[in-house]
């Protein structure tokens, strides 16, 4: 049954509501409808430009990327300040971004969703907690999960309080500076000189995982875009407009591709419904198994992932896709407004938080508003 029928059906929900759970519960193959930035072919699909004198051929090798007059870089009609980059980076260099989500952007001081259950000392060192255990992880249902298993978010600079839906002075770390790079030359070259990386969400996902309808709009300054990377599985995500009762518009999303939200599209509602098993065939995205180039620049950022490490790293992803969305918080010169007393950290880790009011990541039960 095709999505608009299921949509003129269902008269009671909003628009997005409707495709969102006809995306959720989807288990055919057909992909029609869905649009493939790989392969563009939809009639929406419009060629977006790049600045392509803002970014070096060098600092593009040293972040890891191809040149920036070798991305494709697409659009949609209607959807002004959308940009969507399909895998740009330099064969191996996903891996890197991969181990970082994994072994070090999960250590303290950042904040993860293990955090509001369990005792610093239980959270510290994820990673050397659970990599035996995904070497040796089966493919029964039933055996226990390591804790890289359960994250299921981790928040890096300024961390988002899920309770208030806001930031603050007092609640951050400092943002990697790979990942600062990185972002720094791809607002660059969409068009945003002097983007700064002040606040990332990590969003991990399992092949049951989904996104819910959300807007990120609280960030004080939204003249600056919202970043996406992704990792790992394929996942189809939704783009609506400004209101829910819009119909959203599908598309894919591969491993090392990038998305732009800005201007108009800054502000959109958008989710992911619905996480892919690989559409090769194979366990993972064929362009994770590539090796690294063997002239990346001294001063690179991307480290080389061990035969060790990428083991863990490659178990993990044969069901799961990690998503690395960086925004700036402030714009320039500007602070905090003065809130009327303390915050309580923890409520940044609480569960009534946007992970549950959006449906958001892991269901181990079924919910039936998704």
């Amino acid at each position: 049954m095709a999505a608009g029928t299921v949509a003129a059906r269902e008269g009671s929900e909003d628009a997005f509501r409707q495709l969102f759970r006809f995306y959720r519960r989807w288990e055919g193959s057909d992909l029609t409808g869905v649009i493939d930035f790989s392969k563009p072919a939809a009639q929406q699909v419009v060629s977006s430009p790049l600045v392509l004198s803002s970014v070096s051929d060098q600092d593009a090798y040293t972040a890891g990327l191809k040149p920036v007059s070798l991305w494709k870089a697409y659009g949609l009609a209607n959807y002004p300040g959308f940009i969507f980059i399909p895998n740009p980076f330099l064969p191996g260099c996903q891996r890197h971004w991969v181990k970082q989500c994994l072994k070090q952007y999960t250590q303290k001081p950042n904040v993860c969703n293990l955090d509001m259950h369990m005792s610093s000392k239980e959270t510290t060192d994820l990673w050397g907690k659970s990599q035996q255990q995904l070497r040796n992880k089966s493919s029964s249902k039933r055996e226990p999960k390591s804790l890289l298993e359960k994250l299921r978010w981790v928040t890096l600079g300024y961390h988002y309080n899920w309770n208030t839906k806001k930031y603050s002075a007092d609640h951050c770390a400092p943002f990697p500076s790979d990942l600062a790079f990185l972002s720094k030359w791809v607002a660059e070259a969409c068009g945003f000189p002097g983007f700064k990386a002040e606040a990332g969400i990590l969003n991990y996902y399992h092949l049951d995982s989904s996104l819910g309808i959300h807007v990120d709009e609280s960030e004080l300054d939204h003249s600056q875009p919202l970043l996406s990377f992704s990792f790992g599985q394929s996942s189809i995500f939704l783009l609506g407009g400004l209101k829910r009762d819009e119909a959203p518009v599908a598309m894919l999303i591969h491993s090392g591709d990038m998305m732009v939200m800005s201007g108009f599209s800054r502000l959109l509602y958008h989710a992911v419904p619905r996480v892919l098993p690989n559409l090769e065939g194979r366990p993972l995205p064929s362009c994770l198994e590539l090796p690294l180039p063997a002239d990346l620049p001294i001063d690179s950022v991307i480290e080389p992932c061990s035969q060790d490490d990428w083991q863990v790293c490659a178990r993990y992803l044969e069901g799961s896709r990690i998503n690395m969305t960086v925004r700036q918080v402030l714009a320039e010169g500007q602070s905090f407004p003065t809130e009327s007393g303390v915050e309580n950290k923890l409520d940044a880790l609480s569960k009534g938080s946007y992970h549950e009011e959006n449906s958001e990541i892991k269901r181990h039960k079924p919910d039936p508003d998704s």
